[in-house]
């Protein structure tokens, strides 16, 4: 089994930690009867995306007051239908919160989301906060699949972007890791193995879940174990 040492690791949140879909269905099909536009097409292109730039384009809104005004409403029918953490998730955060401390945070999340969304969506999943905090749309001038955020989410946790791993599910997520100079783990949780390597992002592994990674801390550093092996 492949093992992976780090100064941290930098986990997506919607899709990598926690499951969001039927919310996020229902927010889109909801704006779409109302805006006139293709709610499937809408949610697909969203993938991994800050939700303002999806937003915005396909609902044509200019506005920035409108625009925001939009993202909260969206946003809470997303909370409302109920995300849930996904496999894994809140075990591998808790192995890496295990031997974190204030100089060596560990991990964080960096999220396309809002910084009004995402602590309501992590505690309604009952994911543990980073203890460095965590970076939003809201902290970036750019997106994913722009390296700004990653860039940002290693800034958080005082590391190198290149002695951190980026564990993301969508393609746009792992174009940003590399782009931001880290290692990539791919999460199979939205995507197929053969969409993510048609999606020429070309992560360092890919695993099914996250009950396929376990970590540990070995002199001040992060080891992750990798059960990359098919299923």
């Amino acid at each position: 089994m492949p093992s992976l040492v780090v100064d941290a690791v930098l986990f997506d949140m919607d899709g990598t930690l926690i499951d969001s879909t039927p919310g996020v269905i229902t927010a889109w099909d909801a704006f779409a009867r109302e805006y006139k536009f293709d709610g499937a097409a809408a949610a697909e292109a969203g993938h991994g995306r800050r939700l303002a730039d999806t937003l915005g384009e396909y609902c044509r809104i200019s506005d920035p007051a409108t625009l925001e005004k939009e993202i909260m409403r969206f946003e809470e029918e997303v909370i409302e239908g109920g995300p849930v953490s996904l496999p894994g998730a809140v075990e591998l955060l808790n192995q890496i919160s295990a031997g974190a401390s204030d100089a060596a945070p560990g991990w964080t999340i960096v999220t396309s989301a809002t910084s009004v969304y995402t602590p309501k969506a992590l505690a309604r999943c009952s994911i543990p906060l980073p203890r460095a905090g965590y970076v939003t749309s809201n902290d970036v001038a750019k997106g994913k699949p722009h390296p700004d955020p990653y860039l940002a989410g290693a800034q958080r946790v005082r590391a190198d972007p290149a002695k951190c791993v980026v564990v993301e599910d969508a393609p746009s997520g792992l174009f940003a890791g590399h782009a931001a100079g880290a290692k990539v783990i791919a999460v199979c949780t939205s995507h197929s193995r053969d969409a993510i390597v048609a999606s020429g992002a070309k992560p360092d592994f890919i695993v099914k879940d996250l009950t396929r990674v376990k970590a540990r801390w070995e002199d001040g550093r992060v080891v992750l174990e990798i059960d990359d092996s098919l299923w």
